[in-house]
């Protein structure tokens, strides 16, 4: 009787608390003036690739910005929080090979959640990961072949992917052991959901500017959250 009461108050406080969860929203804005971004010249070297881009060759995308300075490509996480994943049950996530280059270049996942690796171009590429904690792999994956399902057991920044048969193609994926965060969008606007009642540490991490931090506190209202990387 007393384990069932427990279970029973147990259940009580976790259904308080997601009813009392708030969404975390903000814009990351961009500073200054970003680098110009360069054409990827290697592509004319590769027939299959260069076929596909008859006209101007596709350029990077290390600063994302629309016409108001917002910047994309942000990953947005709660600091220091205890792990509680649930990517076992979450939706997979998909990148894919397209025109020689990964779509989207940044994502975010949690511990055991899938990604699922498409190639939908004409030639052959191989899915290479780099990563600093999690094992590497690396696999094969023809033209019109079967999708790649990739999962990372433990948390790591910006892990590297890349193709080593076209050195131009890399993305990078972040991954957490609980799910409060979430990447920019073109307008450079980020929610992350259903986030307990409390006082956070919020972090942003941008590839090539660095990562910024800001004390929160949310309610059930959620909170809100801006941040400004600068150029210098």
């Amino acid at each position: 009787m007393k384990k069932s009461l427990l279970l029973l108050s147990l259940g009580i406080i976790s259904a308080l608390q997601l009813a009392s969860a708030g969404d975390i929203t903000g814009t990351i804005t961009l500073k200054g003036t970003a680098p110009a971004e360069r054409e990827i010249t290697p592509i004319k070297d590769d027939a299959n690739c260069s076929a596909m881009y008859p006209g101007a060759l596709p350029t990077t995308h290390f600063y994302v910005t629309d016409a108001s300075g917002d910047l994309a490509d942000v990953i947005v996480y709660l600091k220091g929080v205890p792990s509680a994943s649930t990517g076992a049950s979450a939706d997979p996530v998909v990148m894919d090979q397209k025109g020689c280059l990964y779509t989207p270049t940044i994502l975010a996942v949690q511990t055991g959640q899938k990604i699922i690796v498409k190639n939908s171009d004409p030639c052959v590429h191989n899915v290479h990961t780099l990563p600093a904690v999690n094992p590497e792999v690396n696999q094969v994956q023809m033209p019109g072949g079967a999708d790649l399902t990739f999962t990372f057991d433990k948390p790591e920044p910006f892990l590297k992917f890349q193709c080593d048969v076209h050195k131009w193609m890399f993305a990078w994926v972040s991954v957490f052991d609980h799910p409060y965060f979430a990447v920019s969008g073109k307008d450079g606007k980020f929610t992350i959901k259903n986030v307990p009642p409390g006082k956070y540490t919020l972090e942003a991490a941008h590839r090539k500017l660095g990562t910024q931090d800001a004390d929160i506190e949310v309610k059930a209202d959620g909170a809100s959250q801006n941040f400004t990387f600068e150029v210098k």
